[in-house]
């Protein structure tokens, strides 16, 4: 028997089974045919919850995804909100950091009064063992020279070594290279305090004058010996002496003043 052939008495099968059925339910009182339809209804009616559901949920996540466009667009609007209270924020940092600058000019303007000075602050700074040297923002255009000295609110920071037109280069006291002609406050006796190389926080004062006595605590200012540096500035305070077998090669411990790692303003004396 071919495919042909059985699809024919399949479809013969399918249309007698459908005429059995109009003719059942025609002969079918009303009572029965609503049991028919009870039993029909309790089998369609979950049916129907199922797709009603599923129509619910389609139409919740419509909701949804139509809220996360409302909160997507709100989270942008407070980013960017974010974004402008930072901008105000350094605004009123730098603005305030203006301010402490400023205040630190006329601070140090009072104190030293007595001298012509022009304000700089620092850029750049080099403070090592073998090398202290300081860059600050002005140059030849501000009336800046070679070795010019320059001071901060505690004392005595270095000289000008070299100037460009718009910046300027100070080697500080603590630099190895450096040397400076000092007297100490309780005698007046004069000394030289040179930077070292083995700590860059400290000064070695030497050829203390034989008859001299130190103090620890003793203060130790500029002499003005020497052509750079005016007199009376102070440097820093004794800390320790160190005493040899010849009493000329006695030294001491000079601890600056000046806190080299966190200098931002200084002055410059137009002399």
């Amino acid at each position: 028997m071919n495919r042909n052939k059985q699809t024919e008495i399949l479809g013969v099968v399918i249309t007698i089974i459908i005429l059995l059925l109009l003719i059942f339910l025609s002969n079918v009182e009303i009572n029965k045919l609503s049991y028919i339809e009870s039993v029909a209804s309790s089998i369609v009616n979950p049916i129907q919850r199922i797709f009603s559901d599923i129509k619910n949920k389609i139409q919740g996540n419509s909701a949804y995804f139509s809220n996360m466009d409302s909160i997507i667009a709100e989270n942008e609007e407070l980013k960017k909100k974010n974004s402008d209270l930072e901008t105000e924020l350094r605004e009123l940092e730098m603005i305030k950091a203006e301010n402490t600058t400023l205040k630190e000019y006329m601070s140090l303007a009072e104190k030293y009064q007595s001298y012509q000075t022009i304000p700089a602050y620092v850029i750049n700074k080099d403070v090592s063992n073998f090398s202290s040297t300081l860059i600050l923002n002005v140059g030849s255009k501000d009336g800046i020279r070679e070795n010019m000295t320059v001071i901060a609110d505690k004392g005595l920071v270095g000289h000008i070594i070299s100037v460009s037109e718009n910046t300027c280069k100070v080697q500080v006291i603590i630099d190895s290279a450096s040397t400076v002609s000092c007297s100490i406050s309780t005698t007046q006796e004069s000394i030289i305090c040179k930077g070292t190389l083995e700590n860059n926080q400290i000064l070695r004062a030497s050829y203390i004058p034989p008859g001299a006595e130190l103090i620890q605590g003793d203060k130790v200012y500029t002499s003005g010996i020497g052509g750079i540096y005016p007199k009376g500035i102070i440097i820093g305070s004794v800390k320790e002496i160190i005493t040899t077998s010849n009493i000329t090669d006695r030294y001491a411990i000079v601890e600056p003043e000046v806190d080299f790692s966190k200098i931002d303003t200084v002055l410059i004396i137009n002399q």
